[in-house]
Formats: C-alpha cells, sequence, structure tokens
C-alpha cells in the first residue's frame, strides 16, 4: 500500500483527497495545512470551478499536520502529494525529495524553468521520483487522440488546433495572483503547451500573440515552429471570456487518415474517417470529473509501486512545457519568434 500524505488543502487538494479514495493499492494516511479550521476536517472554503459541493470531511484516521516538516519526518508516508499554489511547489518539492519521499506535485511543476531544472536535479540526486500532475493527458478525449497519434493509429499527425479559454477565475484570491500562479500563459496554458509536448516533441522556435494585462500575458494564440515538413500545430489559449461564458477546451487534429474534433462545450469526440465516415468512440470514465484525477493518482501509485517514472507523470515533460509557456510569453511580450531551449 502507498501512503499519500498531501501537502496543501486548498481546490485542488480536496480533488485528489476525493480521487484518491477510489485508488487501488494507496491511500491518503496523511495531510497537511496551515489552517487549523481544515485540519479539523472544514473544507467549505475549498470551492472550485468543477467537482462536488465541498463541506465537512471525517479525517478520522487521518494523520494532521500544521508544520511541513514534522509530515516529513514521518516514516509512514511513502508520497508527498504538493497541491499548495504555484510558487510553493519548488521549495516543498524539493524538500521533500531531500527527506527520501517520492514527490507528486500539481502543475505547473514550478513557476520558473530554473526551479524546475533544481527539482529535475534535486529528484535524480535523491533517487526519488519526483511526477507531476498534469491531469489532461488523463481526460478521456485527450487520453484518445494522444494515444492515436502516438500509436500512429492513423498515420502521421499533419497539423492540430488547440483551445482553452475561461472567464477570470473569482473562486480563488491565489490563483488571480500572478506572482503565486504565473497568471493564465502559466496556469492555464500549461496544460496545453504539456499535451502538446507529449503528441509533437518541443519544437524549435514558437511565436506568439497575445493580450498583456498589468504585465502578465492573459490571452494568446501561439504557433508550434517545428521545421519545414513538420506538423503544423497551434494554440489558443487564456482568461478572455465574459463571465457568462463557461470554461471550454477542445481541439481538431488532422492526422493523414482521420481528423479527430472535440469541444468541450458542445461537440463531443468525433472522429471522421478517409472513407467519409463519422463517428463518436465510446469513451470510459467521460462523465465523472474525478475520474481523470483518479486516473492521475493511480498512475502516480504504479510509479512507486514499480519504481519508475510514468511517462504522462514526467518531471522533464513537465519542465519543458513550463518553458515553453516562458518562451510563448516572450514573444508575445517582443512580438517575435522564440527559439525554445
Amino acid at each position: 500500500m502507498v501512503r499519500i500524505g498531501i501537502v496543501g488543502i486548498g481546490f485542488m487538494g480536496r480533488i485528489h483527497y476525493l480521487a484518491a479514495q477510489r485508488l487501488s493499492g494507496g491511500q491518503v494516511t496523511a495531510v497537511c495545512s496551515r489552517d487549523p479550521a481544515k485540519l479539523a476536517g472544514d473544507w467549505h472554503a475549498t470551492r472550485g470551478n468543477f467537482g462536488p459541493e465541498p463541506g465537512q470531511v471525517d479525517l478520522t484516521g487521518i494523520k494532521r499536520y500544521a508544520a511541513l516538516a514534522n509530515m516529513l519526518d514521518d516514516p509512514d508516508i511513502d508520497l508527498i502529494d504538493v497541491c499548495t499554489v504555484t510558487d510553493q511547489h519548488a521549495p516543498i518539492a524539493i524538500a521533500a525529495l531531500e527527506a527520501g519521499k517520492h514527490v507528486l506535485v500539481e502543475k505547473a511543476i514550478a513557476l520558473s524553468p530554473e526551479q524546475a531544472d533544481s527539482m529535475v536535479a534535486a529528484a535524480k540526486k535523491a533517487g526519488q521520483l519526483l511526477m507531476v500532475a498534469h491531469v489532461l493527458p488523463f481526460f478521456p478525449e485527450f487520453k484518445y487522440a494522444a494515444e492515436a497519434i502516438r500509436g500512429g493509429r492513423y498515420g502521421k499527425l499533419l497539423g492540430a488546433h488547440f483551445k482553452r479559454i475561461i472567464a477570470k477565475p473569482d473562486w480563488s484570491a491565489d490563483i488571480a495572483d500572478v506572482a503565486k500562479t504565473g497568471g493564465p500563459a502559466v496556469d492555464l496554458h500549461i496544460h496545453d503547451t504539456h499535451f502538446i509536448g507529449l503528441i509533437c516533441g518541443v519544437p524549435k522556435d514558437v511565436f506568439a500573440v497575445g493580450t498583456i494585462e498589468g504585465g502578465a500575458v492573459t490571452y494568446l494564440t501561439t504557433s508550434y515552429l517545428y521545421g519545414p515538413g513538420k506538423a503544423a500545430v497551434t494554440c489558443s489559449s487564456g482568461a478572455v471570456s465574459m463571465p457568462g461564458r463557461p470554461f471550454v477546451h477542445g481541439y481538431e487534429i488532422f492526422l493523414e487518415k482521420a481528423t479527430l474534433i472535440y469541444d468541450s462545450g458542445g461537440t463531443p469526440l468525433t472522429l471522421l474517417t478517409a472513407d467519409g465516415k463519422s463517428e463518436q468512440p465510446v469513451l470510459a470514465g467521460g462523465g465523472d470529473p474525478l475520474s481523470a484525477f483518479t486516473d492521475e493518482l493511480q498512475a502516480a501509485v504504479g510509479g512507486v509501486t514499480a519504481g519508475h517514472e510514468p511517462d504522462l507523470l514526467s518531471g522533464q515533460l513537465a519542465r519543458d512545457a513550463l518553458v515553453l509557456c516562458h518562451r510563448e510569453i516572450e514573444s508575445v511580450k517582443n512580438y517575435r519568434s522564440v527559439i525554445v531551449k
């Protein structure tokens, strides 16, 4: 049994806790929060943009820590699940790795590429797993697309456009704080850069245009430049919509022998084939918002059990996704293409 300690009981900490109730071979045995009310099970203040309504949680049998150091000293915890605000990810993850714990850290891996590099290096030095929780590849529609592309089921990738649009978040003061999250071009858009890196690899250059508010890029459209003859990949992402429009994400993916279309705002995953046929593939777990998070945590538990980093939770892939976000921000602010290193 992989014993999990969750650090940070906000919206995402609550989602991880709920998703972990369905795990096989792993369970949450401890939580850490600076808030006495949350340690007492009062999680009413953990509302987010999806999932069940927060309330009182029975933490009977769960160890509760107000200080991270005390949690890290607990020999009965195998995996530290970091669900704090992004600016806290690097110091907490590095401390946990140095304490001999495996780590799962919520996206984004860190605020800066330098911090991400330090985390990857700390994991290597400690001989522990650093896994990063980018949940998108576990969503049924994106899992289907990734498997089709990576497996070559319909030939090579010719082009793709992704989108991820929200209204400005109003459910959390922290999420709106650019100094803590990096703003929409990191906190939101990193879902896209991670997925694009997964299916296409790291591009040579990026060119992005977008909007800037208070020094932060809030919306951008990016071209990922892989070189002559390579796939034409673009993405539009940001917190730009008025409050009346719900969150939407999706894609159009063009393969040699098929087209994949998906829009969470109203178009289910649709497969168009070369013979003119159209079908909607049957997907497992599509109606449950917690299902993808359970699958993500299950992959982390499997990684700890096997002693091997799952590729979908790769620290290096997460680091590369963060670098892409920063290169795109640079491109928006300077209105020029930027080399990705």
